[in-house]
């Protein structure tokens, strides 16, 4: 599995943005990621967020503290699909958008 980071510097929350805000509400979520290896990784749930009426999903990797970026689909079953992000342009926008979720919690 090829995992998707942020490069934004690392904070005390882990989203890797460089200010005070609360994810508890989120990290109370978790989404279990199968590794290429085998390994399971316990992930907890930063953000669930839309670019271009596409869903995404921002993990938290609990050992890096870095922000992982997936595609996300939610079924009516409840059932969820994790997505790798296929090409550059599209992890740009993506991680673009969630920077910009922050930038703007540090406005208010």
């Amino acid at each position: 599995m090829d995992e998707h980071k942020t490069n934004c510097e690392n904070n005390g929350c882990g989203c890797g943005h460089d200010h005070d805000h609360d994810h508890e509400h989120h990290h109370s979520h978790t989404i279990t990621l199968e590794l290429e290896n085998g390994e399971e990784l316990v992930c907890p749930i930063i953000e669930i967020f839309e670019v271009d009426d596409k869903e995404y999903i921002a993990l938290l990797h609990p050992e890096e503290e870095i922000a992982m970026l997936y595609g996300f689909t939610d079924y009516e079953d409840g059932s969820i699909e994790i997505l790798e992000i296929e090409s550059d342009e599209e992890y740009e926008a993506v991680s673009e958008a969630f920077n910009s979720l922050f930038e703007d919690e540090d406005e208010e």
